[in-house]
C-alpha cells in the first residue's frame, strides 16, 4: 500500500477518472449497437475453416461468384499472414494457436479454387507447412469426407457411418441420443451423403494432391482420434473394414428406410432461415443430403437451407487499411450477446442503460422456447420446455448456459431496480429453472 501524497484516497481518485471514462465510452458504444427491436448481436468470427468450406460448397454445385470469392480469398490470406510466426504458412483454429492440418488443407483448397496458383509464394509456404505437419493424410474425419466429395481421397479413407444408424435402438452402444446436438445435426445428413457418394456437378480443374506425403490410394492406416487408444483403435478399424466391404450390399429396402428416417430428422429440424442446428456445418450437410436424395433446387427445403447459409456470410467494408473482405460465421449469437450486454449495462448504470436493458430483456423473453420439446425430451420426457438457445431460433436445442445467463439477467434487473416481481419475468424464470433442474 502506498503512503504519503499518492496514498490510497488520491491514487483511487486518479484511477477512477480514466476508469469511469472507459466505462462510459464502452457503455455508449453498446447503446449505439443495440438493434431497433432491442437485441444485440456481434460478429462471431472463428477460423479460416468455415469461409473455406463455403467456397468449396458453392463450387461443388458449380456456383462461382468471382467478386465474393476475391473478398474471401483476401480474408484467408490475411489470416495466413497474421499467423505466420507460429504456423509457418498454415492456418490455426484460433488466433495465436498452432497449425491445424485440417483447417490448413481446407484453406489451401479454397484458395486454389479461387484461383491462387500452386507455385505462388504464399501457397508454397502453406504446402510446406502442411507437409511438415504430416501431410493431408493427417486430416480429421470431416475433412477427409470433404476431400472424398471432391475426389481427392478414396471413400475408403473415410470411416463408414451408414444411415442405418438412424434405425439403431436406444440400448445400442452407439445412439444419436448419446452424442452432442452439434455432432447429431452434422452427422445425420452426412450419413446419407457418405452412402450416396456424390460428385461435383462440373469438373473443378483443381487438385490438392500435392498436400499428401503419401498418395491417398496408398495410405493403409488413416489416423484415428487423438483420444483413441488400444484396444479400441483396433476394434474400430476392424468394424470399419467390415462396413467398407458391406458398402453397396445393404438391402435397398433397409437403406431406403434409413435414409427416409434421416431426411425426416433433418426436415423436422430445418429451422427456417436459421438453419439445421443453426450452425454452418449442419446446414451445409443438409444441402448436400437433399441434393443426394434428388430434391430439386427450387424445392422450398433447399431454398430455405441455402438462405440459412447466406445469413452467416459477412461482408466487411474496408477499415484501418484492411481492404474489403468476406468471411462466414459458424453461427449467430444474439441470445448470448444480448444477455451479456444487459449484464454489462446494469453494471454501468444510468437512465439510458436501464432503458436499453429493459428493451433487451423484453426481446429475450419473447424468445424463450416454451412450445417445442426438443431432442433433450427423449431423456427427460416429463420436463416442460423453458430454455433459451444461443441463436435467433434453434428450438430443438436450447442450452443450459444461455438459459442461465438470461435468467440471471432477468433476476438482476428486477432486484437492481428495486421492483416488485414482474409476473411475466417471474413465470419465465420459474419455467427456465424447472427446465434446467429437470
Amino acid at each position: 500500500m502506498l503512503d504519503g501524497p499518492l496514498g490510497p484516497p488520491l491514487l483511487g481518485s486518479l484511477l477512477r477518472e480514466p476508469l469511469d471514462a472507459a466505462i462510459d465510452s464502452a457503455a455508449a458504444h453498446l447503446l449505439a449497437r443495440q438493434q431497433p427491436d432491442g437485441h444485440w448481436v456481434f460478429e462471431l468470427e472463428a477460423d479460416a475453416t468455415i469461409p473455406s468450406e463455403y467456397v468449396m460448397l458453392r463450387r461443388f454445385f458449380g456456383q462461382k461468384d468471382a467478386v465474393r470469392e476475391a473478398r474471401i480469398g483476401r480474408y484467408i490470406r490475411r489470416i495466413q499472414q497474421r499467423e505466420a510466426a507460429i504456423c509457418g504458412g498454415g492456418w490455426p483454429l484460433f488466433h495465436g494457436g498452432p497449425l491445424d492440418v485440417s483447417c490448413s488443407v481446407k484453406a489451401y483448397f479454397a484458395l486454389r479454387l479461387i484461383g491462387d496458383a500452386a507455385d505462388a509464394p504464399h501457397m508454397m509456404l502453406a504446402r510446406q507447412a502442411i507437409l511438415a505437419a504430416g501431410g493431408a493424410e493427417q486430416c480429421n474425419v470431416f475433412t477427409r469426407a470433404t476431400l472424398a466429395l471432391f475426389g481427392e481421397v478414396p471413400w475408403q479413407a473415410v470411416p463408414v457411418m451408414p444411415p442405418e444408424i438412424m434405425l439403431l435402438p436406444r440400448w445400442f452402444p452407439f445412439h444419436l441420443s448419446k452424442i452432442s446436438y452439434w455432432a447429431r445435426t452434422v452427422l445425420v445428413p452426412l450419413t446419407v451423403v457418405m452412402a450416396r457418394r456424390p460428385q461435383p456437378l462440373a469438373p473443378l480443374g483443381v487438385t490438392v494432391a500435392e498436400l499428401f506425403r503419401t498418395p491417398p490410394a496408398q495410405v493403409k492406416h488413416w489416423p484415428g482420434g487423438a483420444h483413441a487408444a488400444e484396444p479400441w483403435r483396433t476394434l474400430f478399424r476392424q468394424m470399419d473394414a467390415v462396413l467398407q466391404r458391406a458398402h453397396g450390399l445393404i438391402p435397398e429396402t433397409l437403406r431406403a428406410r434409413a435414409e427416409a428416417r434421416a431426411e425426416a430428422f433433418v426436415t423436422e429440424r430445418l429451422n427456417g432461415e436459421d438453419g439445421l442446428g443453426a450452425i454452418y456445418p449442419a446446414m451445409a450437410n443438409a444441402i448436400l443430403m437433399y441434393h443426394c436424395l434428388g430434391v430439386p433446387a427450387d424445392d422450398p427445403r433447399l431454398v430455405t437451407a441455402w438462405a440459412a447459409v447466406e445469413k452467416l456470410v459477412l461482408d466487411r467494408p474496408e477499415r484501418e487499411g484492411t481492404p474489403e473482405e468476406t468471411y462466414v460465421q459458424p453461427c449467430l449469437s444474439p441470445i448470448w450477446d444480448t444477455a451479456l450486454v444487459a449484464h454489462a449495462l446494469m453494471e454501468a448504470g444510468g437512465p439510458a442503460a436501464d432503458a436499453a436493458v429493459d428493451r433487451g430483456l423484453t426481446w429475450l423473453l419473447d424468445r424463450q422456447v416454451t412450445d417445442v420439446a426438443g431432442d433433450w425430451a427423449e431423456a427427460r420426457p416429463g420436463v416442460p420446455p423453458g430454455g433459451w438457445a444461443f441463436q435467433y431460433a434453434n428450438p430443438h436445442y436450447p442450452d443450459v448456459d444461455d438459459t442461465a445467463v438470461v435468467v440471471l439477467a432477468l433476476d438482476r434487473a428486477r432486484k437492481q431496480a428495486g421492483l416488485e416481481p414482474d409476473e411475466r419475468s417471474e413465470a419465465a424464470i420459474e419455467r427456465a429453472t424447472e427446465w434446467v433442474v429437470g
